[in-house]
């Protein structure tokens, strides 16, 4: 993502002229290049310093943060965010007027959406929070586990069949313990001998 953004960014500055539109699908999409001392799509244009010390904050804060992501989903997210604030922070750091207070290049202007304008890195950052939001409301962990909701919680008790089905010894009637021999005691009588007579 940092590759695609200032290889982008490295032919913007070589090939568009500063400061005009041009069109690429009519008024829906245009090139714009213009240089961004501030944030994405051009908030706070008097704080370059303070955004590069943010932006090299967040990106230290990823790749440690990163050990701990066991998902797909927010590995993308992560990643999606690691390379649009890395992509402009180089730009802070190494383009005109200086170490830390670079202009960033801008150049994608879509004027049906947003009166903004923004490069490559500003998307990746956009789309990777929309991924964010959604990964919150879907219950998704980092991990790759899913947090179940109430309902689902309560479905997933599981239930002893054994105990639901079974009757205690103590509910059994009074004739049918009777017939149940004791330990040690003989089979109960069927009637076909006199018991302590000979046969014969």
């Amino acid at each position: 993502m940092v590759a695609l953004d200032q290889g982008v960014k490295a032919l913007v500055v070589a090939n568009l002229p500063y400061g005009t539109a041009v069109p690429v699908l009519g008024n829906a999409l245009q090139f714009f290049y213009v240089r961004n001392p501030g944030a994405a799509f051009s908030f706070a244009v008097n704080m370059t310093w303070v955004f590069s010390i943010v932006s090299t904050a967040v990106v230290v804060a990823i790749i440690v943060f990163a050990r701990r992501i066991r998902s797909m989903w927010w590995a993308l997210v992560l990643g999606m965010l690691l390379g649009g604030a890395l992509g402009n922070l180089l730009d802070r750091l190494f383009r005109e007027p200086g170490f830390g207070r670079g202009h960033v290049v801008d150049f994608i202007s879509t004027p049906w959406m947003m009166p903004a304008i923004y490069n490559i890195a500003d998307s990746f950052i956009c789309i990777s929070m929309v991924i964010f939001v959604l990964l919150v409301i879907f219950g998704v962990n980092l991990d790759g586990t899913r947090t179940a909701s109430g309902g689902q919680q309560a479905t997933a008790e599981p239930v002893d069949a054994g105990a639901a089905f079974s009757a205690p010894a103590t509910d059994l009637d009074e004739p049918a313990r009777a017939s149940r021999p004791a330990d040690g005691s003989r089979a109960p009588h069927d009637g076909r001998e006199p018991l302590g007579h000979d046969a014969t």
